[in-house]
Parts: C-alpha cells; sequence; structure tokens
C-alpha cells in the first residue's frame, strides 16, 4: 500500500488573455501549492477492478472521480491488468478553486506510477495528467510555478516566502466552466503584474508579492455573489496582508505573516460569515518527482 499527500493550491495571480480555437482560454497564472491536502492510500488488487472509497459521503466515488479516471487513464495506457482500490481523505473543500480533484488525480497518476513500476518520467505523467485537467501538471510538481497555455505549461519560479495562509470557502460551489463562459476581458478594470511578482518572488519580498496578487475572475464571480467580496474585505479589516480569491472560486485567501494572526482573523470570519475556515500555509514544494516526501510504503 502507498501512501499520497496530495497538496491543493492557490493562484497568486491569473490573467486570461484570450479564447482559443480549440475552445479553450489562454491564460497565465502564477500557483502556488499549500499544505493543505487530501490523502490518498493506494491497494493494489488482482481482480483488475478499480474502486474508490471516501471519507465524505457526498464524493462521486465512480468515473465521474478525477481519481478514479487518472487510474482508468495510467491503466490503459500502459497495459496494466491489475487493479487498485484507493481510499481517499478528502481534506481539502470540493468546488473551491483549490484544485482538490486535480491534486487528487496527480497523486493517483504518481501513486500508481510507482505501485505497478512503470517507469514513467514526470514529462509523460504531465501529459497523461493534462487529459483530464488543466492544473494537474502542476499538481504533480507544486512549488511556485508560471502556468500557461491553458494553465498546463509550466516554468518554475522562485519559491514564495513562506507565509500562513487563511482560507475562506463559502458553502457553495461554483463551477469553473460556468466562471470562464461569463468572462468578459473588456469588464477587467486591471491585469496580473506577472512579471512584479516574479521579480519579487526573485528578491524573497513577501509583502512586494502580496502587494501584486490579481485574479481576473474575481470580476465574475464577485459579481454573483457579494460573500466573496465582503470575505476580502474581512480579511484585510483583521490584519491579512493581502487577499484574493482563488481560481474560479469561491474561496478567498488571505497571507498572514504570523500564526497568532492567522489564528485572529480565523476567528473573526468564523463569527461573521457563512464559509468554512481553514489555515494552513505555503509549501516549498511537494517532496519532488521521486515522491521521497509524498508517499509512503
Amino acid at each position: 500500500m502507498l501512501t499520497i499527500r496530495a497538496n491543493a493550491k492557490i493562484n497568486l495571480t491569473l490573467d486570461v488573455l484570450h479564447k482559443r480555437t480549440d475552445g479553450f482560454h489562454q491564460v497565465e497564472m502564477i500557483m502556488q501549492a499549500i499544505e493543505l491536502a487530501d490523502i490518498l492510500k493506494l491497494e493494489e488488487n488482482q481482480s483488475g477492478d478499480i474502486s474508490i472509497t471516501a471519507n465524505v459521503a457526498h464524493l462521486p466515488c465512480d468515473q465521474r472521480n478525477l481519481a478514479y479516471q487518472a487510474a482508468m487513464l495510467i491503466r490503459e495506457t500502459c497495459h496494466v491488468r491489475t487493479g487498485v482500490h484507493i481510499f481517499l481523505e478528502k481534506n481539502i473543500p470540493m468546488s473551491a478553486g483549490l484544485a482538490g480533484g486535480s491534486t487528487d488525480a496527480a497523486g493517483v497518476l504518481l501513486g500508481l506510477n510507482r505501485l505497478w513500476n512503470l517507469g514513467l518520467s514526470l514529462p509523460e505523467l504531465s501529459q497523461l495528467g493534462a487529459k483530464l485537467g488543466s492544473d494537474v501538471p502542476f499538481c504533480l510538481q507544486g512549488g511556485t510555478m508560471l502556468a500557461t497555455g491553458r494553465g498546463e505549461l509550466l516554468e518554475k519560479l522562485p519559491s514564495m516566502p513562506p507565509c500562513y495562509v487563511v482560507l475562506a470557502k463559502p458553502r457553495f460551489g461554483v463551477s469553473t466552466a460556468w466562471v470562464y463562459g461569463k468572462y468578459r476581458g473588456n469588464t477587467v478594470q486591471s491585469h496580473p503584474d506577472t512579471a512584479g511578482v516574479i521579480s519579487a518572488l526573485g528578491q524573497g519580498d513577501l509583502l512586494e508579492v502580496a502587494g501584486r496578487l490579481n485574479n481576473v475572475l474575481e470580476s465574475v464571480t464577485m459579481a454573483e455573489y457579494s460573500l466573496i467580496r465582503k470575505l476580502k474585505e474581512n480579511m484585510l479589516q483583521y490584519g491579512a496582508i493581502a487577499s484574493l480569491m482563488s481560481g474560479s472560486g469561491p474561496t478567498v485567501f488571505g497571507l498572514v505573516e504570523d500564526k497568532v494572526k492567522a489564528e485572529y482573523i480565523a476567528d473573526q470570519l468564523r463569527r461573521q460569515n457563512d464559509a468554512e475556515i481553514i489555515i494552513t500555509k505555503t509549501v516549498v514544494e511537494n517532496g519532488g518527482y521521486d515522491g521521497k516526501a509524498i508517499i509512503t510504503d
């Protein structure tokens, strides 16, 4: 049996450049891994079946689950006859803009590559992952990355200075397809200064990074859900150095310099808002492709 720690992500920036001829949107974004993680346990079986059980009753555990799809894809691609049972301890909120489904898929690809001794390289796993979702290649690597294309083309960036992250996930979910479908670039007042954030990362300057957080998809989601704006305002009111919606939302995060302040902000948010509040931290890497830090026998 293998145990995999599958980390969530936040977006420090997210810009939508244009709609592509293939129907996807061309994006440019800086993605950051955080310590919040799902835990997957993979156990091989000889029946050839793929099965999933989870600690969350309403989580689909069939072909709709990206972890299931990842197992099926790598097994069919590599002509494996044995099966696997996946137990999923779900800690990342669903439909949250935190790549919960994508990181589970990435964890399954990493884990089965090792469990079945397939010997696939990271680029090969990333090619498989991109078939499942644009965030999967990032989730295979973690750390701090510039993502372009539809999100699958990655460039490693200087590590973000460590800090605490307060997450506020409203009780509703948001469809990524709906957000992108509603996005209109001509209504966006400011776009991310991606080069400025990369420069600040190179200098190790947390305040400079925080001062340049920007996500153009807020123009869609905040217009529909006033709670997202309220959560951002509350984060800043109670001491976060910056706040932003992650991905297509609806989760809002605040960057905080120390644990005491993070706990204070979290307490205030719980009192005033109907949202799930989580304190976590940034991580430099998820352990690297060899899986030493994220996969244990």
